[in-house]
Order: C-alpha cells, then structure tokens, then sequence
C-alpha cells in the first residue's frame, strides 16, 4: 500500500497557521464596530480552521491528530464565544490547548510512550532515542510556560494587546523555541545519511 502523502512546506504553514493569519486580518479589517471585532475574527477563525482540515483530509486523505485537536478547540470554544457573547473562551483556548499538550507530553515521557515521536516523527528523520526524550520535555516545559504567559497577558491587558502578543510574541517565540532545539538535535542523529528514519506510527 502506498503511504499517505503529508503536507510538507508552504501547504503545511498553510494548514497551520492559515486559519490564525486569517483570525488577525479579519480583526483589523473586519468594517464592524471595535467591540464586534473579536467576535467576527472568530467566526472566521472557526470557518478558516474547518476549511484548513477539510483541505488536509481532500489533498492528504489525513488530518493530522493536533490539528483534529487544535479544530475542536476553536469550534467549541469559539462556538461558546460567539454564542454566549463573552470573548473569554477564546482567549482560553491557547492556555487549554498549551496544557493538555504539555501534559500528555509529560505523560509519554514518563510512561515511555514517545507520543511527539509518532506524531513528528516523519519531521525528525534518524533522530536518537535521547534526542526524542529531550525534544519532548522542552517541548513540554515550553508549553506549560506559554500556557502561564498568555494567562498572564489576557487577563491584565485589552482584548487588542492580547491579539497583538498572539501574532508578534507568541508566535515568534514558538519560530525562535523550534529553531534553538536545532543543535542538540543534530547532535542526536537527525538527518544523519546513515540514519534510519523514524516512521510515525498511530496515535490513539
């Protein structure tokens, strides 16, 4: 049988960060009230998330397990904000999402379950067995940091700093987050031409 193509480059930042880049166009250009902005973004946010999984599953015959996850979290979460008029869910929906991921992290790390190995592991060819166990508690530790720091942000400031330190702080630190475990990555066999890569395998 022949494996499922995944979206590699530019039509992966467009499955993941589409659906975000279109919740911060629509908030600044949406032509509604200021107050009536967030609302409109999320709806859009909401309609951009299905579409980018419906994309997925069309061109890939898959969809990944995070952005099953990250999908019914702002379906959910801004249904209940659009529908109870109250921004607060959405502004939520980060700091659940960073918690649940740095937990179950911290659950495969400690049970031995290399969860971030079978769903990344395509990303990481011959990557080590200590590379993936580091991976996943920095990972881990990260998230739980982030999920403190927009805590921290959404509740102390207005609605509008908050969008701003999703696109200009939270985003940025992610790119620059990935882009520091690159040594120690190499320095545990990734994209070795000796090494054998790491297949992904299911995620329950």
């Amino acid at each position: 049988m022949t494996a499922r193509a995944e979206p590699q480059g530019g039509a992966k930042l467009l499955i993941d960060l589409g659906p975000l880049l279109v919740f911060f166009l629509v908030n600044f250009f949406a032509p509604v009230p200021a107050v009536m902005k967030i609302f409109v973004a999320t709806g859009a946010f909401m309609i951009a998330m299905v579409a980018a999984m419906l994309f997925s599953a069309i061109r890939y015959r898959s969809i990944s397990p995070l952005l099953w996850f990250s999908g019914a979290m702002v379906v959910i979460l801004g249904g209940l904000t659009i529908w109870l008029h109250d921004e607060t869910f959405i502004k939520m929906k980060p700091t659940i999402y960073y918690v649940l991921v740095a937990g179950l992290l911290a659950f495969g790390l400690a049970t031995g379950k290399p969860l971030l190995q079978r769903v990344l592991g395509s990303a990481y060819p011959g990557l080590d067995e200590t590379g993936w166990n580091k991976l996943t508690r920095n990972w881990a530790i990260f998230f739980a940091c982030m999920a403190c720091l927009n805590e921290a942000v959404w509740r102390n400031s207005s609605t509008s700093f908050w969008i701003g330190f999703k696109l200009w702080g939270a985003l940025p630190l992610t790119f620059i987050f990935a882009a520091a475990n690159i040594p120690m990555l190499m320095r545990h066999g990734l994209m070795k031409e000796d090494a054998v890569p790491v297949e992904p395998g299911p995620v329950e």
